[in-house]
C-alpha cells in the first residue's frame, strides 16, 4: 500500500486529538493507493497459500472451510481474498511495528449502509464534544473527494484485546473503519482511539516515584 500525503487530510490530523474530564481521545485518517509494495509480496503469498485449496498443505484449514463466506466472500475466489489482503496490508502500513497477517477474517465485518457508518462515528464524536471535525473541518466532505464514500465498501475491524495495536496503558476501545473504493484502488483507514486519563496519570506517578528512587540511590 502507498501512503497519501494528502493536505486536508493532515489538517484533520491535527485537531484529531481531544480530551474529556475522563479520557484522552485520538484519532486519524490516512489515506493509501492499493498499489503494493515488494516488502507486501509476502503476505500475499501467504493468503494465497492459507486460502488457495491447490497450496494445502498437512495439518492446514480443510477445503471445505475455504467455501465459508468471510466478510469479503468466498476465499478460496480471487477478489474477497485480495480485499482481505488490502485491508491487512493497510494496517501494516499504518501501524509499521505490528504484524497483522495472522488477523482472522471474523474480526472484520462489512457494514450494511454507509448512512449507518456516519451516524455511528458522528454519534461517538458528538457525545465526547468533538463535533467541530465533522462540522467546522467537514470530515466527510473531505473524505468523500478522496475515495467517493456512496461508491466504497465498508468494514470495520474488530480485533482480540490482546491483539489490538491500540491497547497501550490506559486503553479503553477504539473504533477503527476502512472506506475502500474498489474502481480507485483507494482506501481510506478511520481510526479512533480512547485512553483512561486516570490510569494514564497514575503511570505517570509510577515514572515519577521510579525517577526520584533512582536520584536517592545516585545521592547515596
Amino acid at each position: 500500500m502507498k501512503f497519501l500525503e494528502i493536505d486536508s487530510l493532515e489538517q484533520l490530523n491535527t485537531v484529531f486529538r481531544w480530551e474529556t474530564p475522563e479520557c484522552i481521545l485520538n484519532g486519524r485518517v490516512e489515506a493509501y493507493s492499493c498499489k503494493s509494495a515488494g516488502s507486501e509480496k509476502k503476505l500475499f503469498r501467504q493468503l494465497e497459500s492459507r486460502y488457495t485449496s491447490n497450496d494445502l498443505t498437512p495439518g492446514s484449514i480443510s477445503p471445505d472451510d475455504l467455501n465459508i463466506i468471510s466478510p469479503f466472500g468466498r476465499l478460496n475466489e480471487t477478489a474477497p481474498r485480495k480485499t482481505f489482503f488490502y485491508l491487512l496490508a493497510t494496517l501494516n502500513a499504518s501501524f509499521p511495528e505490528h504484524d497483522f497477517s495472522d488477523v482472522r477474517p471474523d474480526q472484520f465485518s462489512k457494514q450494511p449502509s454507509l448512512d449507518l457508518v456516519i451516524n455511528s462515528v458522528n454519534t461517538t464524536l458528538f457525545n465526547l464534544g468533538n463535533d467541530f471535525i465533522v462540522n467546522k473541518y467537514r470530515m466527510w466532505d473531505t473524505l468523500d473527494d478522496l475515495v467517493r464514500l456512496h461508491e466504497c465498501d465498508v468494514y470495520m475491524y474488530s480485533p482480540d484485546i490482546d491483539e489490538d495495536p491500540m491497547n497501550e496503558d490506559g486503553y479503553l476501545w477504539s473504533m477503527n473503519y476502512f472506506f475502500f473504493n474498489r474502481k480507485l484502488k483507494r482506501m481510506v483507514f478511520f481510526s479512533v482511539k480512547s485512553q483512561s486519563i486516570a490510569n494514564m496519570s497514575a503511570d505517570e506517578d509510577d515514572e515519577v516515584e521510579e525517577d526520584d528512587d533512582d536520584d536517592m540511590d545516585d545521592n547515596a
